[in-house]
């Protein structure tokens, strides 16, 4: 089992909890045939010691990969509560996600070709859509909006809150 979690964690960048799943789901699907009873949270915990896994440096780095592909903090928040990283490991990774929510929804504007980037206005059936793929992204209902209400090639400038 150690070997096994050796691999993954060397493979993909992981936190404890998503570790700790991999783990079980093996234990489950293979069987267990030590003389001791499998101890994956023991295991987990030991490689946290070690320095092997780091929930606030994947936090940091998860977040910021989400952020630049244009995810809102809602969305990325939900990511790394289902990679099991806790409140205290999230502090850092929180900051770093208020600071680029507006170049986040930018680059998902971007992407999705809306405001600014459209090359014409939006229907108000395009318009329903693009704002809800900014709430699904994450993003709050009035950044969305700013967004895709904004007119073609119009530069949009980040309101101070």
């Amino acid at each position: 089992m150690r070997d096994m979690a050796l691999r993954h964690v060397a493979r993909f960048a992981t936190s404890r909890g998503k570790l700790l799943s991999y783990l079980k789901r093996k234990i489950k699907e293979r069987g267990w045939g030590g003389e001791q009873p499998a101890d994956p949270e023991g295991l987990a915990d030991r490689f946290v010691e070690i320095g092997y896994i780091d929930d606030a440096g994947y936090a940091v780095m998860k977040s910021g990969a989400l952020a630049r592909r244009g995810y809102g903090a809602r969305r990325i928040d939900q990511d790394l509560r289902a990679a099991g990283i806790g409140e205290e490991d999230r502090v850092q990774a929180d900051a770093q996600i208020a600071a680029e929510a507006w170049a986040a929804a930018d680059r998902f504007a971007r992407r999705k070709r809306v405001g600014p980037y459209a090359t014409a206005p939006l229907d108000p059936k395009q318009r329903e859509k693009a704002i809800a793929a900014f709430l699904r992204a994450g993003h709050d209902y009035a950044v969305a909006r700013r967004w895709v209400d904004a007119a073609p090639g119009e530069a949009l400038a980040q309101e101070e809150e």
